[in-house]
């Protein structure tokens, strides 16, 4: 079995020393065992991403030495994520929410203010079609929350 390693930074930014260390690791166990490294750059957050950055990551990298067998985008795979979302909910694993994020923010600050974790309270779960669809014409827009408890043992 051939090793295959990927290094995934964001290209948010310029790259620190937190993810040359990542790309090194990867690196030095991969390649002399005859393996590949893949960088996939991580660029799903689309108002913060740019190509420039990508190619500061990419520059950097070189200049470290630190070659990569295989290069591929996340934002290039979105059609394929879209298709595993629908198949989560017509399987009823997935599901909407429209609370903001002031909203969210302020239910964590209230369950921790009262010694609770700050773990989501499933409100949207009790939101009906109807509810939703107020909530979607009020300019909101959803989520996608997975429903961990209840997984159906037969989806695949």
């Amino acid at each position: 079995m051939s090793i295959r390693l990927r290094f995934a930074p964001s290209p948010t930014g310029r790259i620190h020393v937190g993810n040359v260390r990542t790309a090194l690791m990867n690196w030095l166990f991969a390649i002399p065992q005859g393996g590949t490294v893949l960088l996939r750059i991580d660029d799903t957050d689309l108002a913060r991403s740019t190509k420039e950055y990508e190619q500061s990551i990419e520059d950097d990298l070189r200049w470290l030495g630190l070659n990569w067998g295989e290069r591929a985008n996340q934002s290039h795979r979105f059609a394929e994520y879209e298709k595993a979302a629908d198949k989560l909910k017509a399987a009823g694993l997935l599901y909407p929410a429209y609370e903001t994020e002031d909203e969210l923010d302020r239910k964590r600050k209230i369950a921790q203010a009262t010694g609770k974790p700050p773990v989501y309270d499933r409100a949207a779960l009790k939101l009906t079609a109807e509810d939703r669809a107020k909530l979607g014409s009020e300019g909101r827009k959803a989520h996608w929350r997975f429903k961990l408890s209840g997984a159906r043992k037969d989806w695949k």
